[in-house]
């Protein structure tokens, strides 16, 4: 039998408050949660990306390496960045020195983004998203790698253009984002890591799983090394107490996202999207989910106006009952 490594389990940090809670004890709250999520030895935290938001929302770059410099271990991911809002040279400079003040923690998670109202304001059409994630995803890429790159595009001009920051020292790794079949095959066709969104069944991840690897196969690329998802995950001491915890908070998270028309139950969607139950039921979930290939798994168990009591239970749980048990 090969012998491989657990899944990597990595927890998505809330960097948004509401609008008329107090900045400074928000900004305390993150911080402990910051601190609490190295303490507990997961593998890495992920920020958002939003622009416009109602809610007071701290932008990632920033959080990044305030972050950076109160932690000491912990991989800091962007999950995602919505990188078509930005110049891909001016993204690249701000990635690299992150990744410097960081000693090298930087994951960069890119996305095309899913709102109309971010794109409006600067001054992009929404239906280019995807041809200019591709686009500045290939140039970011090969700038935060520390080549010297010459191209025009949709972003200007870029003559013999380095950072020159970025070298062994300073050098994130680079995954993107994507739900469908166009999205999954784009990421296998640049040569990233897929980072898959916080919906499917393992039916459906499978036949996902095999599109990727298939897509990589036909650009005559190498089987991917990293495949990482994103799961609403709540661990209780039961499965009835855990269902009973999550459910009221799960159905406001997925009502938000208006991407998600699944007109489900929220029963229906804890079975066959969402992680939710004892040590040995979600253990037993993440382990299919090393199976299917992916070797990271981002969990977001702070949800709208959740008791935060209930959420840091929930990650003491994942980290001190689950963990042991994943293979």
């Amino acid at each position: 039998m090969t012998m491989r490594d657990p899944i990597q389990v990595g927890v998505f940090l809330a960097s948004y408050f509401p609008a008329d809670e107090d900045t400074e004890s928000a900004l305390q709250t993150i911080e402990r949660r910051a601190e609490l999520i190295e303490e507990l030895e997961f593998d890495s935290l992920f920020l958002g990306h939003h622009l416009l938001s109602a809610a007071k929302f701290l932008q990632p770059l920033a959080l990044s390496a305030f972050l950076a410099a109160r932690t000491e271990r912990v991989k800091i991911g962007l999950g995602v960045y919505l990188l078509p809002l930005s110049n891909p040279l001016a993204f690249a400079e701000e990635a690299v020195t992150i990744s410097a003040l960081s000693r090298n923690r930087l994951i960069v998670g890119v996305g095309a983004g899913y709102r109309k109202n971010e794109f409006r304001v600067v001054g992009i059409a929404f239906e280019d998203r995807f041809k200019r994630l591709e686009e500045y995803a290939t140039i970011t890429r090969r700038l935060i790698q520390g080549e010297t790159v010459s191209a025009t595009g949709s972003f200007g001009e870029l003559s013999n253009a380095k950072v020159q920051l970025a070298t062994s020292q300073a050098r994130p790794e680079m995954w993107m984002g994507a739900f469908g079949d166009v999205g999954i095959r784009r990421c296998a066709r640049l040569g990233l890591p897929w980072m898959a969104g916080p919906e499917g069944s393992l039916e459906i991840l499978a036949e996902r799983v095999d599109t990727y690897r298939a897509a990589a196969a036909g650009a005559n690329l190498p089987p991917p090394t990293t495949m990482a998802l994103v799961r609403e995950l709540y661990v209780a001491e039961t499965d009835e107490q855990a269902h009973t915890e999550a459910s009221p908070y799960l159905a406001k998270q997925y009502a938000d996202y208006k991407s998600w028309d699944h007109g489900l139950t929220v029963d229906d969607l804890i079975d066959r999207d969402a992680v939710v139950g004892s040590p040995s039921t979600v253990a037993r979930r993440l382990n299919q989910y090393r199976d299917l290939g992916f070797t990271h798994v981002i969990v977001r168990s702070d949800w709208p106006e959740m008791n935060p009591k209930l959420s840091a239970k929930s990650m003491a749980l994942l980290a001190k009952h689950v963990r042991p048990l994943l293979v």
